[in-house]
């Protein structure tokens, strides 16, 4: 058996660890992971290792999924083989180069040509044991009777290692050269030669790393000078062996998504359309409920549609008319809301964004004590072990019910503003389409398991909207017993009487500091030094909404401690400022906080995080030194002076006063590409309408619209009809970029460099089960 865990790598940087699953050769992680990607790469790998106490943990064996093969898998949950993991064909990075072929007249006038090799650069070469590499390269020209090579510099301690070395091969001889050649003229043939570059980390006193290779076929070459920027591929025979050994396999469900953002223009009449939609009558006409009705998977509709309404402050008309119009088709009282609909899909969403931070501040403090010191709270007879007692775990999950209960009912003044209006507006639909039966003094369901049994209890105790409580469980309908008091009847009244009242308000600052991310990281000494040299040290951080501090260990007082209110920026750092990757700078009142993170998709959450809580700062700076002070000057401008004033703007822009960060183009776009690829229903909806305008009724057969709400077709059409040419006047400039993208830029070229660059430097995510 083995104690198995999974990680997500970018290329060859980790950026995602699960937890080790014990005594196990089929392991169910289970876990999700979302993120931004915050740079290029070639492929998305997993690896399953065994974990090791003693010893290096074993890679049992990996998945590499290319980057433009990811569109194949979205979405759909597969079992990948996993296939043996061989160091010649762990690869990433690229490199640039330049080549020349020459033709030289020699001193006796005979012709020779000369094969100029200038290695530039490497971009993105991957870590070595956690650390930036050592690395150099081998240029060598190879023929079926020759193998020249030469050698680069040792770049010490970089990724983006800068050699700007030139290197010169005879290429071919005349017949007539006296001198004893290195080769046989005859025998060689420039259709054979072959250009080979090879990185290498430098081992000192162990072997030498292999990093990748490009080979540039000679004839390929002409007398014009020519630049390439080249992917590092795997060796030839990496990766392969005589015998395919069973390592297992992965079952993985990905879904990854890329952006191609318009200007901001090409969006104006899809972004008006969609927000005039809670204004449209019936609300079933507008554009944004059309897209919920076209949308196979209503998540993908609904999130890019509430984050733009919630940046257009459009949410609540919006959220009420749907919600109006799912109350229409309602029956019971006790099955008010509960449907899978457009309107509890858009409340959910909107809780998630908004309701987030007032989560935080409500239940971080009582869960803590919870996970700190857990209590036995198992009460179900048939689970109970040897030596519990069962009254005793009833008083403790008693105890923590009540607890987190009473941390609830007294969280009203905390509610997001904007959640509070949406509740008064729900309440009122309700209040009117039920007046004589809403909300009836009455409690019911639940489950099991500590946070679980907790949760299911509160959840009971706030549903009471049956006339009695529905427990499968005989030992959970014992235990209820004990809420069923008028005092927990009245606390959730008033709770919800709060939460939804006209009144609302959320206060400027809350009481207790919220806890918004912590983990652990390097920091750079700010004073003391080891040897006359300032040194990192792996520390714990942690932020709050009060503060950014540092600790020892996890469990051990602050050594350091930055306000937010002090905060200037917070901004990347160069590479070349301590030769090391996903570093950032937190500048405050006194010198910047130099931090590295443990990989790109930390360092991107840590920076954004800090930019959030730091962004209404009335001193942030607008410009700021994007390399370090070092050697009596900034290494980014050569300013002499430490105080002199940034060289760079901040990428974080200008104070703003708001809460949520949304791009409302990005989100547009997205909206676009729905409509875009269910462009058929969007046909089909409109053939539906026409059907029942001129027949006034449904005179097909009813499968032809019956999975439409059509309550208007006249104003439906009309919506439908702008959508779409919307949509088409959309594609065209889509179609000539994607045309631009794949026809103008050649592989290897610098353009195509930029482009790829462009592309994926426009925002992407990624997610895994």
């Amino acid at each position: 058996m083995r104690d198995c865990f999974c990680t997500i790598n970018l290329d060859q940087e980790e950026v995602f660890r699960t937890q080790v699953v014990e005594k196990s050769l089929s392991p169910f992680f289970g876990e999700e992971f979302y993120f931004e990607i915050p740079r290029t790469f070639q492929c998305l790998s997993f690896y399953i290792y065994d974990k090791s106490v003693l010893q290096r943990d074993l890679r049992i064996g990996k998945v590499a999924i290319k980057k433009e093969d990811l569109r194949k898998y979205t979405s759909k949950e597969e079992w990948f083989l996993l296939q043996p993991v061989d160091s010649n064909s762990e690869v990433q990075g690229r490199v640039h180069l330049e080549l020349k072929l020459n033709e030289l007249i020699t001193d006796n006038g005979s012709v020779c040509q000369q094969l100029v090799v200038q290695i530039k650069e490497c971009h993105g070469l991957p870590l070595v044991n956690g650390q930036n590499c050592d690395p150099y390269a081998t240029v060598s020209l190879m023929g079926p009777s020759r193998n020249d090579q030469k050698k680069t510099k040792v770049k010490k301690k970089t990724s983006n290692p800068q050699f700007n070395e030139t290197f010169y091969f005879e290429v071919t001889r005349s017949s007539s050269y006296t001198k004893k050649s290195q080769f046989q003229v005859e025998e060689e043939d420039i259709e054979k030669l072959e250009l080979r570059i090879d990185l290498w980390n430098n081992g000192n006193l162990v072997q030498d790393v292999f990093l990748g290779e490009i080979k540039v076929p000679v004839k390929k070459l002409g007398n014009d000078s020519f630049q390439a920027w080249y992917l590092l591929q795997p060796r030839e025979n990496g990766n392969k062996s005589s015998k395919t050994e069973d390592l297992g396999s992965l079952r993985l469900n990905v879904c990854y998504t890329e952006d191609c953002v318009l200007p901001s223009e090409y969006y104006a009449s899809l972004r008006n359309l969609l927000l005039k939609s809670p204004d449209v009558q019936p609300i079933s006409a507008s554009a944004a409920y059309i897209l919920g009705e076209v949308c196979r998977d209503k998540y993908d509709a609904i999130l890019p549609l509430v984050r733009l309404l919630l940046h257009h402050q459009k949410i609540v008309p919006f959220v009420t008319a749907v919600a109006e119009l799912d109350l229409k088709d309602t029956q019971e009282v006790n099955t008010i809301f509960r449907g899978n609909t457009l309107a509890t899909r858009c409340l959910d969403e909107m809780m998630k964004i908004v309701g987030k931070h007032y989560l935080k501040v409500t239940l971080k403090p009582v869960l803590d004590e919870i996970c700190e010191s857990p209590k036995p709270c198992e009460i179900d007879p048939i689970k109970l072990k040897e030596g519990d007692n069962v009254d005793v775990n009833k008083e403790n999950l008693h105890y923590y019910v009540d607890k987190v209960f009473n941390t609830i009912v007294q969280s009203s003044i905390s509610c997001p503003t904007l959640m509070c209006d949406v509740f008064y507006s729900l309440r009122h639909l309700a209040a009117k389409r039920f007046p004589s039966k809403f909300l009836p003094k009455n409690i019911r369901g639940i489950f099991n398991l500590t946070l679980t049994l907790i949760s299911k209890t509160i959840q009971t105790l706030g549903s009471w909207g049956s006339s009695k409580s529905n427990f499968k469980e005989t030992f959970m309908c014992e235990f209820f017993k004990t809420f069923q008091e008028e005092k927990f009847t009245e606390a959730v009244q008033k709770f919800l009487d709060e939460v939804s009242s006209t009144e609302t308000r959320e206060p400027s600052g809350m009481s207790e500091p919220v806890h918004l991310k912590e983990g652990e990281m390097y920091k750079r000494a700010q004073g003391r030094t080891r040897i006359g040299k300032k040194n990192f040290k792996k520390r714990w951080f942690c932020l709050t909404s009060r503060e950014l501090t540092y600790h020892k260990q996890q469990d051990k007082e602050p050594i350091y401690t930055i306000p937010i209110k002090n905060i200037l920026t917070v901004e990347k750092l160069e590479e070349s400022a301590f030769n090391k990757k996903n570093m950032f700078q937190v500048i405050h009142g006194e010198k910047p906080l130099y931090i590295q993170a443990n990989n790109c998709v930390e360092a991107s959450e840590w920076v954004e995080a800090l930019c959030r809580v730091s962004r209404c700062n009335p001193r942030r700076l607008s410009v700021y030194h994007p390399s370090a002070f070092l050697n009596g000057n900034w290494l980014c401008c050569k300013a002499t002076s430490e105080n002199t004033k940034g060289c760079t703007p901040c990428t974080a822009g200008v104070p703003a006063d708001i809460q949520i960060e949304i791009d409302g183009d990005r989100e547009t776009e997205r909206i676009y590409s729905l409509f875009a690829v269910n462009m058929p229903k969007l046909q089909k909806m409109e053939e539906a309408c026409e059907s029942i305008a001129v027949y006034q009724g449904p005179q097909k057969e009813p499968n032809d619209y019956a999975n439409f709400t059509i309550e208007d077709s006249v104003a439906t059409f009309q919506t439908l009809q702008q959508i779409i040419a919307i949509v088409e006047k959309l594609n065209e400039p889509h179609e000539k970029y994607q045309k631009k993208r794949s026809s103008s830029a050649k592989y290897g070229s610098d353009q195509e460099f930029q482009t790829y660059l462009s592309v994926l430097n426009s925002p992407t995510w990624i997610m895994f089960f």
